[in-house]
């Protein structure tokens, strides 16, 4: 018996030319990424929609954004809760990112960009909400899929048309001698769907359902992790699974990183047809921002799973 090798996570090519909707191709992938949410509640997407100058433009945006001064970052603030800036914490000295609500819009873009620079800077918005806007596609034919795959599709429509989307940067700097290399606490996403992509320094690690621990080896700056998020497991009456998951920063390189998360603006409810005798419902119907405003409560952050305490039967 040789040693037990660690499981990877499922990757999945979206470049292909045939993945298109009614296609073999489109079918059998739509099949996959049903059974990796299920097993793993995430996977890897390989996909050529950002080209690499486009891809150096992003993280030199980022860059730019994240040497701008303490108390200029500090002014990102919103109503929603997560939203805003989180950094200089010190049990999570390593962590910095700042967020952009509603980033597939461009006066939303340009509203963030105006408190960030006094003067503009045109070509940080453009950069974000171009970059917003691809991923979000990306994004609606992952949901488009697992709809499809539980034979949802007319109730596709009406989910995206409640979708907003909020897109967090984040940097991880390198750790000094004294500090730990934890980046970001163990939690899992709020959101319906999360999708994560970053300047080829890994850090990110997944639980799995059984307790181990995946590290996230992204090869190629074409890669993009999708995480479920906690509505979409609500949603799918625990079928898809909500993966734990936390970063940590190795070596001598600083992580930057976007993450597209996907919030409903209205009312989450399983479908009746995922309730049977096998799935009974588990779920009540809940206000996917009340669930965020909860998680910010001292009852929501201890518990062991903040979506069964708020919503769950």
């Amino acid at each position: 018996m040789g040693s037990e090798t660690l499981p990877k996570l499922p990757v999945l090519d979206f470049s292909k030319a045939e993945l298109k909707p009614g296609t073999t191709y489109w079918l059998k992938t739509c099949n996959d990424v049903r059974q990796a949410l299920e097993e793993y509640g995430c996977f890897i997407i390989e996909c050529n929609t950002v080209s690499s100058e486009f891809r150096s433009e992003v993280f030199g945006a980022l860059m730019e954004l994240f040497d701008l001064p303490t108390e200029t970052k500090m002014k990102n603030i919103y109503e929603k809760p997560l939203n805003g800036y989180v950094g200089q914490i010190p049990k999570l000295p390593l962590h910095e990112s700042l967020g952009i609500d509603n980033a597939t819009s461009l006066e939303a873009t340009q509203s963030f960009t105006n408190i960030m620079w006094s003067d503009g800077n045109h070509t940080f918005c453009k950069t974000l909400n171009t970059y917003a806007k691809v991923v979000a596609e990306m994004d609606k034919m992952v949901s488009r899929m697992v709809f499809e795959s539980y034979g949802l599709e007319k109730y596709h429509d009406s989910y995206i048309a409640s979708i907003t989307y909020l897109l967090r940067v984040l940097k991880n700097r390198v750790p000094k001698e004294d500090e730990p290399n934890l980046a970001f606490v163990t939690h899992t996403d709020k959101s319906f769907t999360t999708i994560l992509h970053q300047n080829q320094i890994n850090g990110l690690q997944i639980d799995t359902r059984d307790g181990q621990k995946i590290d996230v080896e992204l090869s190629s700056p074409s890669s993009f992790v999708v995480i479920a998020g906690d509505a979409l497991m609500a949603w799918s009456n625990d079928r898809i699974h909500s993966p734990s998951h936390r970063v940590f920063i190795n070596g001598s390189v600083e992580r930057y990183s976007l993450a597209l998360f996907s919030f409903s603006d209205g009312i989450v409810e399983v479908p009746g047809e995922l309730i049977d005798e096998e799935h009974p419902l588990m779920y009540k119907p809940f206000e996917h921002l009340g669930l965020l405003r909860f998680f910010r409560t001292d009852e929501g952050y201890k518990s062991k799973c903040p979506i069964k305490a708020y919503c769950g039967l």
